[in-house]
């Protein structure tokens, strides 16, 4: 394996300007990187008209606030060079002024400050199990924006997931804020939580004749007033268990939606989601309690064996 020097993930990115391609960000990582199962996870789950995954590349629509309050607007790709041990970002040049908070998002949606090596030694009783599920360089996708996971999360109960990204599509096209960019395919900023807010008690009629059920409808609403008042800390410095917990205060939210959410904006390493359907598949034909022991030796990193098991079906 490749030696990384691990002060070199910690620089500060150099963003170098790219005549009339916007702006290049290299974004190291400690190898191996399974990056075509991150498309894979990604292309699976993106929301259409925000995100895309094309040509060996994640690119999306983003809409950023810097620290005056003014928003910015525009769209980025994400790229992989082996060869450098990196991933390779490239920004609108309208971008500019929030380039800090676009590395940090996307550090934490590529999930680039794992330990590949420690995470597999912790799990090598994977192997006994189900014998092929382990692979080196797994990583756990995170977020870019938080409340468009968790909105994602919850039109996705129940439902494949093919038909909760149509959800979100529709979801889009109605609220989202429309952008131009070089791609017909992305036209639209995912809604922010306040224009989810404004919707208030209407809110069931507005996402259901967008097929939305009603409950999801208000677990939406409910999951918008948090994030835009901050009553639950969705970033990767949370107190996971505490905020789990108002997680699942909000009707319509459950365990498995709150471990997911929590796995994806917080950056929850110990997640294991044992009434998860495809989870269910890998260890059959183990019990969901089984499963929860068998999981046991797995601690901290519950959330890489999660989808080591997902990305083996």
């Amino acid at each position: 394996m490749p030696s990384t020097d691990d002060s070199s993930l910690y620089k500060e990115y150099q963003a170098e300007d790219q005549a009339d391609k916007g702006l290049s960000i290299a974004l190291p990582y400690r190898p191996p990187y399974r990056f075509q199962e991150m498309l894979s996870f990604l292309e699976g789950r993106a929301i259409p008209g925000v995100e895309l995954v094309a040509n060996d590349h994640y690119i999306r629509t983003v809409r950023l606030m810097d620290s005056e309050g003014d928003l910015f607007s525009g769209c980025l790709r994400v790229g992989h060079d082996p060869a450098s041990q990196a991933l390779t970002a490239t920004v609108s040049e309208s971008l500019r002024p929030v380039l800090p908070q676009i590395r940090e998002r996307l550090r934490g949606l590529f999930d680039l400050d794992c330990e590949p090596e420690t995470v597999y030694q912790a799990l090598s009783s994977m192997k006994e199990i189900v014998p092929d599920a382990l692979v080196p360089g797994t990583r756990v996708p995170g977020s870019f924006d938080g409340f468009e996971m968790a909105v994602r999360a919850v039109l996705g109960q129940q439902i494949s997931v093919k038909a909760a990204s149509t959800l979100a599509g529709r979801l889009v096209d109605t609220f989202g804020t429309e952008i131009k960019t070089d791609l017909p395919e992305l036209k639209r900023l995912f809604p922010q939580p306040g224009q989810i807010v404004r919707l208030g008690e209407d809110i069931e009629n507005q996402l259901g004749a967008l097929g939305v059920v009603r409950t999801r409808s208000r677990t939406i609403y409910e999951l918008a007033k948090a994030f835009e008042d901050g009553s639950i800390d969705f970033s990767a410095s949370a107190q996971v268990e505490t905020e789990m917990k108002k997680l699942l205060a909000i009707r319509g939210i459950g365990p498995w939606t709150a471990k997911y959410i929590a796995m994806r904006t917080m950056g929850w390493k110990d997640a294991f989601l044992e009434t998860d359907a495809g989870i269910k598949k890998a260890l059959s034909p183990y019990s969901p309690k089984e499963m929860l022991e068998l999981a046991e030796a797995w601690r901290p990193w519950r959330s890489y064996a999660t989808v080591n098991l997902w990305n083996s079906l």
